[in-house]
């Protein structure tokens, strides 16, 4: 079974908020909404900014560059397909325009990985609509 099939229940729900960021990916970029009131990028993909409420936001292209501010280790996964992938890196990422994501780390072992590694976005296209953005270590 390919990848793609294997993730086919785990992948992520494209909704209308959240479609504009898909397509990003899909042309490998990593997008950002930004509040044109208070001047601040927000991550999760949302109509309204989660500091001032306003609705006055837009989409921005972020650099993809950023440093693990936290991570785990995943080594025992009973589910498939996620059995096969152990041991993977998960890691909050706190990117270069000052907001927080959660992705895999890869091109890494589990023992290079540290907190306040440089990384940066690579994607991987798994179906047609989803391109997970994940990040790699970067020498900054």
């Amino acid at each position: 079974m390919d990848r793609a099939a294997a993730l086919a229940h785990h992948l992520p729900v494209i909704d209308a908020e959240s479609a504009p960021f898909w397509a990003g990916t899909r042309d490998r970029k990593f997008l950002l909404r930004h509040c044109n009131s208070c001047h601040r990028n927000h991550f999760y993909p949302r109509h309204a900014c989660p500091r001032c409420w306003s609705d006055n936001c837009e989409w921005r292209p972020a650099s993809g560059k950023g440093r693990v501010y936290s991570y785990t280790v995943i080594h025992h996964h009973d589910v498939p397909p996620f059995r096969e992938m152990v041991p993977y890196i998960v890691a909050l990422i706190d990117l270069a325009e000052g907001v927080r994501v959660t992705a895999n780390v890869v091109e890494c072992t589990p023992e290079l990985v540290h907190v306040g590694m440089p990384v940066e976005v690579v994607f991987e296209h798994v179906t047609d609509d989803i391109t997970l953005p994940q990040f790699r270590p970067h020498t900054s």
